[in-house]
């Protein structure tokens, strides 16, 4: 069963989280609320988030200050954020939002079909990623558990070139769906989800080098395995 990505929804007005999960539900995915920025950045020291949706006034740690310190920590610099703002910005206040991290600024009242469509695309990347690094750590568990005791030397040889096979047509059908996701990415011509999309097929193309020198007659070796931010 496909564990369900969590979006974390910031905002300090009970009626506009309301108004986002109504908006967000047809996406099936699990909906955190968090009123304040530190409630937001509590949530994000246990949990792990495919984006974050954040109100840029709110009393005290207004948003943009919430979003230096989600970048500030390693765990959450990555989380993709988009800021949602009821002000009248100029472009002043438009950089401001991308300089504190923001890969989208969408101003209220939004489009819910737009505000859903992008959401859904990071929702997207982010289950990518995460099949990429179960596919990765499986093979990495296999690698270091070598060889089993009390085989013979034809069933030790068969069952590693079984399981490269199989992670292989697992990372095959990754690839096609990220293959696929660029192309839509492409005709919506949305800069920071196509350079997302472009890290996630960089990391599947060093997984597919990584897969190809354990091939029979690749090499003396395998090669180091690529590292999964």
């Amino acid at each position: 069963m496909v564990q369900k990505a969590k979006i974390l929804l910031v905002d300090d007005r009970p009626e506009n989280l309301l108004a986002l999960e109504a908006i967000l539900s047809a996406l099936d995915q699990t909906l955190v609320r968090a009123s304040s920025g530190e409630e937001a950045l509590k949530a994000l020291l246990t949990d792990d988030f495919a984006v974050i949706l954040l109100d840029v006034q709110m009393p005290g740690m207004d948003g943009f200050e919430t979003a230096a310190h989600i970048k500030r920590r390693e765990r959450t610099r990555d989380i993709p954020i988009i800021f949602l703002t009821a002000i009248n910005h100029g472009p002043h206040h438009t950089f401001r939002g991308y300089a504190a991290g923001a890969v989208d600024y969408i101003s209220k009242p939004f489009d819910p079909w737009v505000l859903r469509a992008k959401v859904s695309v990071f929702v997207e990347l982010y289950m990518k990623n995460c099949q990429l690094r179960e596919q990765a750590a499986l093979l990495r568990l296999q690698l270091e558990s070598g060889g089993h005791a009390g085989r013979g030397p034809v069933a030790e040889a068969e069952e590693p070139a079984g399981l490269l096979a199989e992670l292989s047509a697992r990372l095959a059908a990754v690839e096609e769906q990220a293959e696929a996701l660029s192309k839509q990415l492409d005709e919506s011509a949305d800069a920071a989800a196509v350079a997302t999309a472009a890290h996630l097929e960089r990391k599947l193309t060093g997984l597919r080098r990584a897969l190809d020198a354990l091939e029979p007659g690749a090499g003396s070796g395998a090669s180091p395995l690529p590292t999964q931010n």
